[in-house]
């Protein structure tokens, strides 16, 4: 018997599948604890339908955050902070600064997908990675100043 899993089912398939199974134990127990509803014609024509809408989301989201990436690849930001004599910074400038920096230029980009191993300490140019999706990353440059 064809059923579609409700929930993830050790040993036959993750929520959403729909798994073939043996008559009882699909009635006695898949069925009677929700785990899983009868694979019919409407039930499979409708998950069909959801996972072709799921596809084209995942692929519109896909083709944007390349195209972002596009636009923000080489980008040259420019962010200021209180430096000492030396050129050694008081403070850092992390992803929440860089991020707000490209805001106010007009991208929108999650700190969270700005990557910095450690924040900028000194004064300099830096290439910093920006991960927008799994797959997609660009390269922005980063020109630390003293602030005057």
């Amino acid at each position: 018997m064809k059923v579609l899993l409700l929930q993830d089912v050790k040993g036959q398939g993750k929520k959403g599948e729909i798994v073939d199974v043996n008559d009882g134990y699909a009635r006695n127990f898949l069925i009677k604890k929700k785990m899983a509803i009868e694979a019919t014609a409407s039930v499979l024509n409708e998950t069909r339908q959801k996972q072709a809408a799921e596809e084209k989301r995942r692929k519109e989201e896909y083709d944007n955050a390349v195209e972002q990436s596009k636009r923000l690849k080489g980008l040259a930001v420019d962010v200021k902070i209180r430096c000492g004599e030396n050129g050694k910074a008081f403070g850092a400038v992390t992803s929440k600064e860089i991020s707000e920096r490209l805001a106010e230029i007009g991208y929108d980009v999650d700190k969270k997908k700005i990557l910095l191993s450690d924040p900028i300490k000194s004064v300099g140019n830096y290439q910093v990675e920006i991960r927008l999706m799994a797959g997609v990353t660009t390269f922005i440059n980063v020109k630390v100043t003293p602030l005057q």
